[in-house]
């Protein structure tokens, strides 16, 4: 693969980025100034863990029973030593896939360092998944080794592979003593594998390379050593926020609630810690700006820089936050395959509701459907041009043909599609098969989602296209509902009115469908496929009719058996 890298300065994550001067020529300043650096020998586990002194304080860990953990580097250095030695005497060798299935404890990110070490591919897996999606990675990756500790080692039914028990003594009993494979930097080391939500998943190889590409931690969280960084979601889908902060210098705090997410129990950790910076996401803040409106007064933070990923950021959640914390969010973007592609920096002007310009250094375009770049202000898709990074993949595990079609040509196309203003800014509009045309206009549905989020009435929308004989497709909207109000056709009219006066007279729902609740992925997001597929379920079952109301168009009815 051809990454682009010229042997130039060392693009660390560890550097402090420049904010002085105006905001324009602080971000034509990164570009112009950005080199890759990638040496022809690297091993990640290496350069995330025997950088650091052994006496610096790598994480602080802390449950909702109020115990609390510091771990040094020492510790993960020895353990993650220890680790690769039981996996070496398994007989685990370089290329084996080891699979390892942990919750955020103090030892993971010694045990993933461990299995890079070796020079095995890490496969990811998250608790979070059911036992099949847990089966099945373990099978399509080839697997020969599953880590997990004694409470979900039942998950492993049906593996024939080897498993480990990370509370093994046996495992703390060796000697803090391994060579770490001499690996290129271009060998596989991760396997991610993608949601599966419109077929089956597939798991995404990067190299050692790939936290090389991240440099989001040195432009967007301007990292510094001695910073305490809070990352928000299960590492098994983002290494990089583990590994990058790490790397960088940061202490990372770990916080684990009794269960789900404790919106409270988490700010008053961040507090007590004095975390500098954090990477949240949308989601994440819209549940702590229901449960704790007030929550810079009861829980003041040390915050410098926070930002947000995983899903569009609504200029609501930006006001709040400021208004909160004092600090200005700032959102960046990526997709599973490749991130992040643009984003916002320290120093340079946010303008809400935009995912921000290209890092520096990440050759990003908006394209047709013919490789050719769109005008300002025309809707393109998010395309990223092949090998220009580290962090481009090595391609899909064992689907040499899907690996060619994403990733062999010259742009790596996203499926999202965006404008971009005159001043280099993107502005989301939704998944290339999201996007609806009505009435020959072209339609986001997630700025829909976000003006409904504006309704007192509304928890959260999901917003679809779905066939209509006049218009092409009519802008339909599922709603979850917040507590104290019921379904019905009156809220179903106030709610389309609404989003019709705030927003637009074409692009607001003409057909509305109550939910209990709203089909997400893993990672909280709402997955509009599933939405159109219960519409496709109910009109091929006429005994589950959804009765329009005529003068509106809207519908109002609560989930059927679907």
């Amino acid at each position: 693969m051809t990454t682009g890298v010229t042997p130039a300065d060392t693009a660390d994550a560890a550097d402090t980025a420049d904010t002085t001067g105006d905001g324009d020529s602080v971000y034509r300043r990164l570009v112009a100034d950005h080199r890759w650096s990638v040496p022809e020998r690297y091993n990640m586990a290496a350069d995330v863990a025997d950088r650091h002194p052994g006496d610096k304080l790598a994480l602080i860990f802390e449950d909702h029973t109020g115990h609390r953990e510091e771990v040094r580097w020492q510790q993960v250095q020895d353990r993650s030593r220890q680790v690769a030695a039981h996996l070496h005497a398994l007989g685990v060798r370089k290329g084996d896939r080891v699979a390892v299935l942990l919750p955020q404890r103090p030892d993971t990110p010694a045990t993933y360092l461990g299995v890079l070490r070796t020079g095995a591919v890490l496969v990811t897996m998250s608790l979070l998944w059911a036992d099949e999606p847990i089966r099945y990675r373990l099978a399509d990756s080839g697997a020969g080794v599953l880590i997990t500790e004694r409470a979900a080692l039942g998950r492993a039914e049906g593996f024939d592979g080897t498993v480990v028990d990370v509370d093994d003594p046996a495992i703390g009993a060796l000697a803090p003593e391994y060579a770490t494979a001499p690996t290129a930097a271009d060998d596989p080391a991760l396997i991610f594998y993608t949601s599966g939500t419109t077929g089956p998943a597939k798991g995404i190889v990067h190299a050692h390379r790939t936290l090389l590409g991240h440099n989001e931690f040195r432009h967007c969280h301007d990292l510094r050593p001695g910073d305490v960084f809070y990352g928000a979601g299960d590492w098994a889908w983002s290494m990089a926020k583990l590994m990058g902060p790490l790397r960088a210098g940061a202490v990372h705090l770990v916080h684990r609630p009794a269960a789900g997410f404790d919106p409270a129990g988490l700010l008053a950790a961040m507090s007590r810690n004095k975390v500098t910076t954090a990477l949240v996401n949308p989601t994440f803040l819209r549940k702590m700006m229901q449960d704790v409106p007030d929550a810079g007064t009861r829980y003041p933070q040390s915050l410098r820089v926070v930002c947000c990923s995983n899903e569009p950021l609504t200029p609501d959640l930006i006001d709040w936050f400021r208004e909160q914390f004092g600090v200005t969010l700032l959102d960046y973007y990526g997709s599973t395959e490749s991130y992040p592609l643009l984003g916002n920096f320290p120093g340079v002007p946010v303008k809400p509701g935009s995912m921000g310009r290209p890092l520096p250094g990440w050759d990003v375009a908006l394209l047709d459907e013919h490789d050719r770049e769109v005008p300002v202000g025309q809707p393109g898709e998010i395309c990223l041009r092949a090998g220009s990074n580290p962090q481009y993949p090595l391609g899909y595990w064992n689907r040499p043909e899907a690996s060619a079609e994403t990733f062999g040509g010259t742009w790596y196309r996203t499926k999202d599609q965006a404008v971009m203003d005159e001043d280099g800014y993107f502005w989301f509009l939704g998944r290339t098969d999201d996007v609806i045309k009505t009435s020959g206009y072209r339609v986001g549905p997630y700025e829909v989602e976000a003006v409904l989020r504006g309704h007192p009435a509304v928890a959260d929308a999901g917003v679809v296209g779905v066939p209509d004989p006049v218009r092409g497709q009519a802008v339909k909207a599922w709603i979850e509902l917040n507590p104290g109000y019921e379904p019905g056709d009156e809220l179903a009219r106030e709610i389309s009115g609404f989003a019709r006066t705030t927003h637009s007279r074409f692009a607001y729902p003409r057909l509305i469908e109550f939910t209990d609740e709203l089909p997400r992925s893993a990672t909280g997001k709402v997955q509009r496929a599933a939405l159109r597929a219960r519409d496709l379920g109910a009109a091929a079952n006429p005994a589950a009719p959804a009765p329009a109301t005529p003068d509106t168009g809207t519908q109002s009815t609560k989930d059927g058996p679907r």
